[in-house]
């Protein structure tokens, strides 16, 4: 059997991962392959929980005439969407799964609730969370820190689409950007570099969760981190 190096992880998905070449809303033969390669993590016995973006349907921080909670509530309504989604693909092909959102809506999902989180985690079903930390404000980057901490994740895996780590410079912009293999927390923010909010890079470095950044442009990449291969930008204390 394949021996993988984490035994729970936080993937973090932004909305525009599930939206392939469409940029909008859900491509289905994106989400299908992603799918497969959290499958093939839940077959060797890895813990999988998935924290979910929005962006492929609302980005709060571009609608600038819009009173800002109200922005980001609809945002988290889109993460909903996003993890339904996800969801209904794993059990199309067989992976138990549980979405559990941070704001109450329960005929369609469970309450986030820690313990229940972790159960079902250690009975091998993928759980999912969406709305964000249910608190505008917040990114979903900070919900994905915040969830790893409380889970005791292992690591966080942050799946970035049309970048394959982090750079010292836009890549898109600079062909001569710099590619970090490897970064601490602290460079992180003092270098302002755009890998997350503040508050989700702090939060991890309080918790000592390594963050791994990599893209999601060729999904078995996912499984490819997990087995303990150099993909990405490791970001950690040491």
């Amino acid at each position: 059997m394949t021996k993988a190096k984490y035994k729970r992880i936080v993937l973090k998905l932004s909305g525009e991962a599930l939206s392939g070449e469409k940029g909008f809303g859900i491509d289905e033969n994106t989400i299908t392959r992603i799918s497969n390669e959290i499958k093939k993590l839940n077959d060797i016995g890895v813990e999988v929980a998935i924290v979910v973006g929005g962006g492929n349907f609302w980005r709060g921080r571009s609608s600038k005439g819009m009173d800002r909670t109200t922005s980001d509530y609809m945002g988290m309504l889109g993460t909903v969407i996003n993890a339904l989604a996800l969801q209904d693909a794993l059990e199309e092909i067989g992976v138990i799964t549980r979405v559990q959102t941070a704001i109450e809506m329960r005929q369609i999902a469970e309450p986030y609730i820690r313990r229940r989180a972790i159960r079902h985690l250690e009975k091998g079903r993928v759980v999912i969370f969406a709305a964000g930390s249910g608190n505008p404000y917040f990114t979903t980057d900070t919900a994905a820190a915040l969830r790893a901490a409380e889970i005791e994740a292992n690591v966080m895996l942050l799946a970035k689409k049309g970048v394959d780590g982090v750079y010292d410079s836009d890549p898109k912009l600079n062909i001569s950007a710099k590619k970090f293999d490897n970064l601490k927390y602290i460079d992180v923010l003092n270098l302002g570099l755009g890998v997350m909010d503040s508050t989700a890079t702090s939060l991890c470095m309080d918790n000592k969760i390594p963050l791994i950044v990599f893209g999601i442009d060729s999904p078995d990449n996912i499984i490819d981190v997990v087995l303990g291969k150099k993909i990405g930008t490791v970001i950690k204390e040491d």
